[in-house]
């Protein structure tokens, strides 16, 4: 009797930010934080030049935050640098880093986009596995879980887990031992040209981009401006 092979199932790959999940506007935010917490009054544009600083270092450092004692180390480094591009004042001089740090951490909230949830439970109706890929720290999965979304995946991969970034292969690749599928077998769903589509193909994965501003995406790549389109599966 010939011995059967395992069905291996299919797989929907998602990048987080900007796929799943947005960040609320920050810098009203930290307004409001910093003006509640320590009396320090800030403009927009103050404000807006903070947040951009604080962000810029936390992209080039994001990996970093490998386990919760290295992100609380990382948190700690964005407040530096969100501390260096405030304009000085006797209040933030007042203002010990921990607490600082917790006003910016305040600052930064995400949700989900609306449709995050429902092309989500639809791949799964389809039998798909549902994994999350994305360069991100090791908090990913508590963000994740705050909005919502983490009881509806199968897996959620880092870049700070797998120890390199996207456009590396080791993300998707580990993203595919989560679902348990084949390269063959997934498509990967992103917004970026350089990290999603070109990761994807390095890693042999039919790449989706997803243009939510509707931009025209590369030739011969599929692309969407919504999840719900995502409805015929990869």
């Amino acid at each position: 009797m010939r011995a059967r092979h395992p069905v291996r199932p299919r797989a929907l790959l998602l990048d987080a930010l900007g796929t799943l999940v947005e960040l609320r506007p920050p810098a009203p935010l930290l307004q409001r934080e910093l003006a509640r917490r320590f009396g320090i009054e800030l403009s927009t544009s103050q404000a807006q030049h903070a947040i951009a600083a604080e962000i810029a270092y936390y992209r080039a450092h994001l990996d970093e935050g490998r386990d919760p004692e290295s992100l609380a180390v990382l948190h700690h480094r964005c407040a530096q640098a969100l501390c260096v591009a405030l304009p000085p004042s006797a209040a933030l001089a007042r203002v010990e880093a921990d607490m600082l740090t917790q006003a910016l951490l305040a600052s930064l909230r995400f949700r989900a986009f609306a449709d995050a949830p429902p092309a989500i439970l639809a791949a799964r109706g389809r039998g798909e596995r549902v994994v999350v890929a994305s360069n991100w720290d090791v908090s990913l999965r508590d963000v994740l879980a705050r909005v919502g979304l983490a009881p509806l995946l199968d897996g959620i991969v880092t870049s700070a887990h797998a120890g390199t970034r996207k456009p590396a292969p080791e993300v998707f690749e580990q993203a595919l031992g989560a679902a348990g599928a084949r390269a063959g077998d997934a498509c990967h769903v992103g917004d970026s040209v350089l990290e999603d589509v070109a990761g994807a193909r390095g890693a042999g994965i039919e790449p989706i981009l997803l243009s939510r501003d509707r931009a025209p995406g590369p030739p011969g790549v599929r692309t969407i401006t919504t999840l719900s389109e995502l409805a015929g599966g990869p």
